[in-house]
């Protein structure tokens, strides 16, 4: 069961609401759906989390590119949502590697990676920018020691407990 909520900074402090992802497939859509409910291209919050296995903070400042924080890489990467957080922040630039490629694409006297589950290994533990949320009063430090109602404190530090609760 996921849980996935907007909050929008105003001259006036949060406005909440809870927000359907079913039409959103990208990272970059996700930052659109959060733009369109912004004021004045201030502060836009996507706290999505589903029960108490992970969760996650998209931080979209006006059209600047969107900041992304998920709690446990590993348990994420095996939901829909959290595959769609975590596109961006596992994506590697393929011309890295062009230097110590060999002619069939392999590093010189490795096999295949294709059939080596281990070759895709998302890292277990936070992923991302713990640091997205530290000049809205939640320290990379407290980010990361989050658990059970991880959004709940997210929304605490920000003053925006009831209003997050409204939209649950």
């Amino acid at each position: 069961m996921y849980f996935a909520a907007l909050l929008a900074r105003t001259e006036d402090g949060w406005e909440a609401s809870d927000s359907e992802l079913d039409d959103v497939e990208t990272l970059a859509d996700l930052a659109d759906l959060a733009r369109e409910s912004s004021v004045d291209d201030d502060t836009v919050l996507v706290l999505i989390e589903q029960e108490d296995a992970w969760f996650g903070v998209v931080r979209v400042d006006g059209e600047d590119d969107p900041r992304v924080y998920v709690s446990d890489a590993a348990v994420a990467a095996r939901t829909s949502y959290g595959e769609l957080l975590l596109a961006d922040l596992l994506a590697k630039d393929p011309a890295d590697d062009l230097d110590a490629l060999d002619l069939d694409g392999t590093e010189d006297g490795e096999e295949d990676e294709d059939d080596d589950p281990a070759a895709e290994a998302v890292p277990h533990g936070p992923l991302g920018d713990a640091r997205l949320l530290d000049d809205l009063g939640v320290s990379e430090k407290e980010l990361k020691s989050f658990d059970s109602d991880a959004l709940g404190e997210i929304a605490g530090a920000l003053g925006a407990t009831e209003i997050l609760e409204a939209v649950r």
